[in-house]
Parts: structure tokens; sequence; C-alpha cells
């Protein structure tokens, strides 16, 4: 693409509207750079009018509700109701009776799993739900199904990310008692036809439970247009607070079922002989609410109303459409889920050569660049695509074209330096495991060596390049030990982990280790410095976390089960335990 055409493309889809001034995070610099945030489809950022909200709330109406007869509470319980009124009538609700507060859009579809799964089913009825669900809008059912004996049925997909309906229909059934989808997928941006899934349930004698939560910021939701039974989002992907969520449900439907908890505020009459329930809402609103949060995105839903969403479909559509526009321009790059209709989200990955997602999305944070990498919680989405993770970037009200433009600028420069970086990296080789020898005497003084080199780096840039440059060193692993009792799980990345006990010694433990993630190999070459060769009394001794504190890593890396980081420490320490217990009393050594 000419400088030329490009300069033109990023005034078409320059923002329409100015807001993010509004969205005090970004004045704060990310790596030293300005914030790039393009992971709104795990959260979005905050605007003024919401903190403010919470703020003043907490400033000047704190009090519980529902109960007190004193004007705090009285105002309290009026800015809590009033929330409920305001997100009734963002969603077309009439009867604001049928809003339920909950944490999000988990306990919202758990609320309904648990309690409508009481009321309806039984041995052998079914429930569907699409392949490319969160698992948030999977579990839930499971569950459901291993205690009333139901059986849980995909909707397939095809390879563009879109639903098959003829294949729904012919699924739907007598036994078919709920069926669960998302109205937009947060892995691949596919927006689902709800009006026609819901009419051809409503047919069957189904029920419908729709997941809405990346859906809400992005659209208008017309529940009334809808007529669903049940519809969830949550706050905080509404530019609203975190835990905070709603569960819309007809007024037949959560009349006749049982209350999800129990506890204050849901009871009319208790007596130890026999309770009964709260009118709607209160009836499954237990105990005390999250007050603010419920003030704060009503705060959220105001401040989109002021920019109005007709203009936010606008700047995201041409946006979008410039986000693929622009990837296409990254060799070896492919976008994951054509859907023809899609919004909010595109996601990626970078093959010829290989690049794991989540050595990119470390790679474009040193840019100031946030994108989501991982299977995004859809892994039987992953399968079905055949992989194992995907770089996504999602959009919100905030982005300007000028954010796509400097995403793609990175992802450019680092398929320039992708291949030197990639030539030291092992192979795997059909060969014994080679384990190497002790690189200090104890953990202890391999953590000084290593704090040692560490105190030399200036910035986490100077970091990241030692680490990388340190697992271009790991010894090479054997292809025959890439098998899957070898496989430490992380979301993010795929690791192998081989161990033995080190022949002719007292409880010494060598092992080898390799990942498809640059970073990771690093990790797992600074387990092995402070790790193999050493007494395995030792190794349960040594505090990992400390050490991973004073090297700063710990402020920089997600270092729990997103890279397997946790999951290789414990590997490593119940490999170590099992040989110490079992060379209790032995004398074979």
């Amino acid at each position: 693409m000419s400088a030329i055409m490009r300069s033109r493309e990023t005034k078409t889809a320059s923002s329409v509207l100015d807001v993010r001034k509004d969205f005090p995070i970004f004045d704060r610099p990310t790596r030293g750079k300005e914030l790039i945030y393009l992971d709104s489809g795990a959260t979005t950022q905050k605007p003024r009018a919401v903190i403010d909200a919470v703020s003043q709330f907490y400033e000047q109406t704190n009090a519980n509700i529902h109960r007190g007869n004193y004007q705090l509470s009285l105002d309290a319980t009026h800015a809590y109701e009033q929330a409920r009124q305001k997100v009734a009538a963002f969603l077309h609700v009439t009867d604001t009776s049928e809003i339920i507060f909950t944490r999000g859009t988990t306990e919202s579809i758990n609320l309904v799993a648990s309690s409508l799964g009481r009321l309806l089913l039984k041995q052998g009825d079914e429930i569907l739900v699409s392949a490319m669900e969160h698992h948030s809008n999977i579990v839930p059912w499971q569950l459901a199904c291993e205690h009333y004996g139901a059986v849980l049925k995909v909707i397939p997909i095809n390879d563009a990310g879109e639903l098959l309906l003829d294949e729904y229909r012919k699924m739907l059934n007598p036994r078919t008692r709920i069926v669960a989808v998302t109205h937009l997928s947060n892995a691949l941006g596919t927006i689902n036809d709800i009006k026609t899934i819901t009419q051809l349930a409503h047919d069957a004698g189904a029920v419908v439970l729709v997941d809405g939560a990346q859906w809400v910021a992005h659209h208008p939701t017309d529940l009334s247009a809808l007529e669903v039974d049940f519809y969830a989002f949550s706050g905080h992907k509404l530019y609203g607070p975190t835990g905070i969520g709603v569960l819309y449900g007809k007024r037949a439907w959560l009349e006749k079922m049982p209350p999800y908890q129990g506890g204050g505020d849901m009871i009319k009459q208790v007596s130890f002989a026999r309770t009964t329930y709260a009118e709607l809402p209160s009836k499954f609103e237990a105990g005390t609410p999250d007050i603010s949060g419920a003030v704060g995105l009503g705060a959220a839903i105001d401040y989109l109303n002021s920019l109005g969403m007709a203009k936010i479909v606008q700047q995201e559509d041409v946006l979008l459409k410039y986000l693929e526009r622009r990837l296409q321009e990254v060799p070896g790059l492919s976008i994951i889920g054509t859907a023809a209709r899609k919004s909010g989200a595109v996601s990626f990955v970078l093959d010829q050569p290989v690049m794991v997602p989540y050595d990119v999305g470390v790679r474009l944070d040193l840019d100031g660049i946030a994108v989501r990498t991982g299977h995004h919680c859809c892994q039987p989405l992953m399968d079905r695509l055949g992989l194992s993770a995907t770089i996504r970037a999602s959009l919100g009200v905030y982005n300007p074209a000028s954010d796509i433009d400097a995403l793609v600028e990175s992802l450019l420069r680092l398929r320039q330096i992708q291949l030197p970086m990639r030539v030291s990296a092992s192979t795997a080789i059909d060969s014994e495991p080679v384990y190497p020898e002790a690189f200090a005497e104890s953990p202890e003084a391999a953590a000084e060596q290593l704090v040692d080199e560490f105190s030399f780096l200036d910035d986490w840039n100077d970091r990241y390049q030692y680490i990388i440059d340190l697992g271009n060193k790991l010894p090479a692993f054997p292809q025959s030990e890439r098998i899957e009792v070898n496989r430490v799980h992380g979301c993010q990345s795929t690791v192998y982990l081989s161990a033995r006990k080190r022949p002719r010694t007292v409880n010494t433990l060598d092992f080898l280790a390799d990942s498809d993630a640059d970073i990771v190999r690093g990790l797992i070459a600074i387990l092995q410095r402070l790790f193999t060769g050493q007494a395995t009394s030792s190794i349960l001794a040594f505090d990992v976390d400390a050490l991973l504190e004073k090297l700063g890593l710990d402020k920089n890396l997600a270092l729990t089960r997103r890279n397997g980081m946790a999951s290789m420490i414990q590997r490593i320490k119940s490999m170590a335990q099992a040989i110490e217990s079992s060379c209790v009393g032995c004398a074979k050594c």
C-alpha cells in the first residue's frame, strides 16, 4: 500500500469520537511509551465519569440498601435502583424486575444453569451450546449435565467461524431444553444471528440464554426484539467497574425458578420451619450487593448514551475493516475468523516462520501495545480450528486509527528480527537426554549469580533480551521426550519437562525442558541454573518466588499458569519430593 493511500485510509478510519481524553489511564505511559490498549475484549478502560461516580458514591452516599430508614440508606437505595432502571432502558426492557444484578456474565450463567436446571432438567434432556463458546458458557452447563444426567451437544461452525444454522435446526428436538450461545464471539468477533437462533429454539420448546458480554459495548441491544429468555453481560466490558454484572430473565421464568443463593434481602419471611422468598428481583440478589458497582455501571451507560451507540457502531465498523486491511500487510500473518458479520475484535497468528502468540504479546508490550494472547478461554474452539492460541486485537471507543498503525508497524519490526533470533533455538533430536552439570554449588549460589547478572541490566528491555539469550543456550531436548506425560500445561505456551534422579548420587535431581515460546525458554534456563544437579532437599527449601521478585520478573511477566512457570516449578518440586521420599532409608545410592 502506498504512503498516500495509507494516509487516506488513516483519515477515513480516524476516530469519529474524540474521547481518549475522557479515560485517565491513557495519561499513564507503559514501558516508557504511550499506552496503546487493544484488549477491550478482556476488559474496557474506564472513563472519568465512571471513576467519579464510584468515588462520589463512597464519599457521599455509602450505606447499605433496602434496610435503613435513614436518609443515607434511602439515597444509596435510590442510586442502586436507578442503576437498574438505566440497565433496563439500555436493554429495551420495560419490567425492571427482570434485571438481576450479579458479579458478572459468569455468575449470571451459573445462576441460570443452577436454578433453571433444578426446574427443568432430567435424565436424557439435551442442552445445546456452540463450538465458539467461552468457557463460562460451557462449564456451567457441563456441571448441570453431570448433576441431572442431561447431555451437552455442540452446534458446529465452519472454517470461517460461523455457526452452521442448518445443522442447528437438525439438532433441535423434543429433548432439547436449553440453548446457550454467545451473541458475539470473544475469540473471533463473529456475530451470531440471535433472532433466528431464538425463534428456532422456541419452536422446539427450548429456553434460550445469550452470553452478551462482548456484544453490549459494540451495538445497541434490544431484548424486546430478540425475545430471548435470558441475557447476561458484565459491567467491566461496558466501560463500567469490575465485579458487577447483569442477568436479564423473563419474569415468567424467574418467578418459577428457585433461588440461586440464600441470605439476607432475598427473603419475605424466615422461620426455622420455613422460609418464603422475596419478590423479583430481590429473590436472586442475596446479601449486600455491589452497590457502588451498580452505580458505576449506570454511569457507564449514561456515558455511552451521551456518545450515541449509533456513532460507536459507525466508528468501530470502520476501524475493524481498517484493522483487517492493515494486518494483511504483515508477511506470514493469517487472520483467524473470517465471518461475514464481525465486530469488536480480530484474531490472528504469525507463521512462515512461526511466532508463538505468547512471544508476540510480550514483544508488543515492549512497544507499549497491549493485546491478548492465548486460547481466550475458548479451548474447544481452538481445538476445532487446529490451534493452541491466537493473538487478539480488540477495539474500544478510545482507539484511533493510529493505534492500529502502531500495531502493524510493531508486527513488521518483529518479522524482521524473528528469523535471526530463532536460529539458535534448540531443535528436537532423536537421542538420549543429555543432562547438564550443576551450574553452582547450591540453588542459593546460583541465585546470587543471577541477581548479580541482572543487576547490570537497566530496564525491562535489557532483561527481556538477556532472558531470550539464556533460552537460546538451552541444551537440546530429545524428540522422544516430547510426550504427554512430560507436558507442563500453561494456557499460552507448550512446555515439556523431563527429570530424573541422577545415577550414583544421593537425592540429586537432573532435568531438561523446552518450550515453543522464546520467553518461556529463557525462564526454563533460569530454573535449570537453579535446580539441575542439585540436592532435592535444597530444591524443596528454595523460594523461587522471592528470587523472581529480586530479578524484577514478577512485575514484567505473568509468572503463573499463563506461561506455565508456576506449573514448571511445581513439577520440579514434586519430582524432587518423590526422589526424596523414595530414598528415605535406602542404602543403594
